[in-house]
């Protein structure tokens, strides 16, 4: 066993813990891996982002469009720069990927 950080893994809480991820390299560039509990979000972007529902289901609007239903195994893509709102009716499990 090793003390180096080297290869830890951050841990991100938003939204007073109901959001929580873990960031993590892959062969697919940086990734997070989180949950969101039930509810309302707003998030914004700082680099491309696609995004992998893993398990639940999320409505999302994306800037200037309508609000899409997103069921296990479905992805959608939300530009750099930009703000878009999710709604949870249930648990969600997703991985993100950046860049």
């Amino acid at each position: 066993m090793s003390d180096s950080t080297e290869g830890t893994v951050s841990h991100n809480v938003y939204f007073d813990g109901k959001v929580k991820s873990l960031a993590l390299d892959t062969d697919k560039g940086k990734a997070t891996v989180g949950v969101m509990k039930k509810g309302t979000y707003q998030f914004s972007t700082s680099t491309p982002e696609k995004m992998i529902i893993i398990a639940g289901i999320m409505d999302v609007k994306l800037p200037e469009g309508s609000w899409t239903k997103y069921y296990e195994k479905d992805e959608f893509d939300v530009a750099s720069g930009v703000i878009f709102d999710i709604i949870c009716d249930t648990d969600v499990a997703y991985i993100c990927y950046y860049g």
